[in-house]
């Protein structure tokens, strides 16, 4: 009777094994199918389109330019026609087949530079900002001539540029004259006789800090402010970084 009674549970963990081994069976079947089918996704960015769609295609894979930008898009880091970003990301895994969508960089946003001569430096701004472009540096010198302006540029008027990258202007003051000058250059000129010119001229000095340069004798000028060409009045402190030991000077 006993033995009667304990078939029965032997009977059910049996059936239960042969049910579990089903489903892992059916499970691992099925992943090994699925599996077989899959691939993993080619870092395409920074190639050329034509490169990258070659790379998909050794894998298995087409590409396409993603939805809605038919024409790519500016980039001033990454040259054109090469991807910029690519969905889904490398490193992906995917079935055989599938597509993947490439943003490609049309390069950096051109402008052309407009002619500057003769604007005031606000006005020349406003030029440059309605192409898109701005004052990179403005450099400013005393004119004797009557007005003011801009008398140089770079680049050029006319030039194509990109829309990141400044103008630099040359901007001459009506300012000589009338108590003022221009600042002369005066990087690697012996200290001594710098100071008695200025001095001369009653110009006064801001601050005149010694420091070691290696390779120069002491008393050679190594930087100055304001810097050469900036209008100068007599009220202006004219400040000298000059080659020596450390300390500051009169």
């Amino acid at each position: 009777m006993t033995a009667r009674w304990l078939r029965w549970p032997l009977r059910a963990a049996y059936g239960l094994l042969l049910a579990l081994l089903f489903v892992a069976s059916a499970y691992l079947s099925f992943s090994l199918f699925v599996r077989r089918g899959v691939t993993r996704v080619p870092d395409l960015v920074g190639l050329a389109e034509e490169e990258a769609a070659a790379i998909a295609n050794d894998s298995g894979l087409a590409v396409r330019r993603a939805s809605g930008a038919g024409t790519g898009r500016y980039d001033d880091r990454v040259a054109a026609g090469r991807v910029l970003e690519q969905r889904p990301p490398a490193g992906s895994t995917v079935k055989r087949g599938a597509r993947l969508e490439l943003t490609v960089s049309l390069g950096p946003r051109l402008a052309r530079v407009p002619d500057l001569t003769g604007q005031a430096l606000a006005a020349a701004q406003v030029t440059l900002a309605a192409e898109g472009l701005r004052i990179g540096h403005a450099f400013h010198v005393a004119s004797a001539a009557a007005g003011s302006g801009v008398v140089g540029q770079s680049p050029p008027a006319g030039n194509t540029v990109s829309r990141e990258r400044g103008v630099d202007l040359l901007v001459a003051s009506d300012l000589v004259g009338r108590g003022r000058y221009v600042m002369p250059d005066l990087v690697n000129s012996r200290y001594e006789p710098v100071r008695r010119l200025l001095e001369e001229r009653g110009l006064g000095f801001g601050s005149v800090v010694f420091e070691p340069y290696e390779g120069l004798p002491p008393g050679i000028v190594l930087r100055q402010e304001p810097p050469a060409g900036h209008p100068l009045s007599r009220r202006h402190p004219i400040s000298l970084v000059v080659s020596g030991p450390g300390g500051r000077g009169a």
